[in-house]
């Protein structure tokens, strides 16, 4: 497996890593998923994408580096997808490690991530991997705001 970080403009991001993104992300379309990372880049977006031997993408993470008075420095997963076929074949813990290698370089001292309430499967994942939950995210709409991206 082969892990590449993709930068703004590298076709592979709407060709290979956008359609396994949509497994966890089904309202991005590519006009969508350009906007995001046009305005997310200057924020410290990153995207990496997971390759398998015979060259498909079997995994995408969403990712940047934050500051902030709770962690001080830390790498936030905003997204950590394998694709539904590829489940189960280390896809995800090889991305969690090449994260986990961008955090210790930037200095970081967390690498955290939010996880849906529902996605059971991925939480017994994440517990494996010796994340611990420490929080209670809250979310309030804003009705007539725009689209949610």
């Amino acid at each position: 497996m082969k892990i590449i970080d993709l930068g703004p403009g590298d076709p592979r991001l709407e060709s290979d890593l956008l359609p396994v993104l949509t497994e966890l992300r089904p309202h991005l379309t590519p006009e969508l998923f350009r906007e995001v990372y046009a305005l997310g880049h200057p924020q410290g977006l990153r995207f990496s994408a997971a390759y398998a031997d015979d060259g498909r993408c079997v995994g995408a993470a969403g990712w940047r580096l934050v500051h902030n008075t709770s962690s001080v420095r830390k790498l936030y997963v905003d997204d950590l997808v394998t694709a539904a076929t590829d489940r189960s074949t280390g896809v995800g813990r090889a991305l969690l490690a090449h994260l986990e290698a961008h955090a210790r370089a930037a200095g970081c001292h967390e690498l955290n991530l939010d996880s849906g309430t529902h996605r059971t499967g991925a939480h017994r994942f994440y517990l494996r991997e010796r994340f611990d939950i420490i929080a209670f995210h809250f979310s309030r709409p804003l009705p007539g705001a725009g689209d949610p991206a």
